[in-house]
């Protein structure tokens, strides 16, 4: 069920057929670097996540989303709006196979996830967090108009850079 669509992609939601590309997206070494602890997750952490998923969209009517290329229907990532320990404003999470970085995909998908989540779900405010050093993925955020705001220490002693988008 296609949610939205941009110029090259297609969002719709996840199923359980999605496991093998989520878990070749997130066991992936130099993906994982920027993502949560930056350790590739583990097929049950996968398959729990995927869990998770499934039970945000009964509970927000949202939560992660594949991406998939329009022309081919190849599944190529995940993006979605999320809230991590429950934090109260939605955040934008995305991830890509590593054979689609460098193409415009993110920013198109984040663009297109902002309006989505603002025309259809009525949402008025996003943050974004990036790793202090991840560039690339802050250089994605400002272009699909995302704004850098502070530099957070969290609990664990690291810093995350936050950006954030109103409507």
């Amino acid at each position: 069920m296609e949610l939205f669509h941009t110029v090259r992609l297609s969002v719709r939601r996840i199923t359980s057929d999605d496991l093998e590309t989520l878990y070749t997206v997130y066991s992936d070494p130099e993906g994982a670097r920027w993502v949560d602890d930056g350790e590739p997750i583990s097929r049950p952490d996968c398959e729990r996540w995927l869990d998770i998923t499934l039970n945000n969209y009964e509970t927000r009517g949202y939560g992660m989303f594949a991406i998939e290329l329009t022309e081919s229907g190849e599944t190529i990532g995940f993006i979605g709006i999320v809230h991590p320990g429950n934090q109260p404003a939605p955040e934008i999470k995305y991830s890509f196979q590593k054979a689609h970085w460098g193409r415009g995909y993110a920013t198109e998908a984040v663009a297109g996830t902002l309006k989505y989540g603002s025309s259809e779900l009525g949402l008025k405010h996003f943050i974004a967090t990036v790793h202090p050093e991840h560039a690339v993925s802050q250089r994605v955020l400002a272009k699909a108009g995302m704004q850098k705001r502070e530099l957070v220490l969290e609990d664990d002693g690291k810093e995350t850079q936050v950006f954030s988008w109103d409507t």
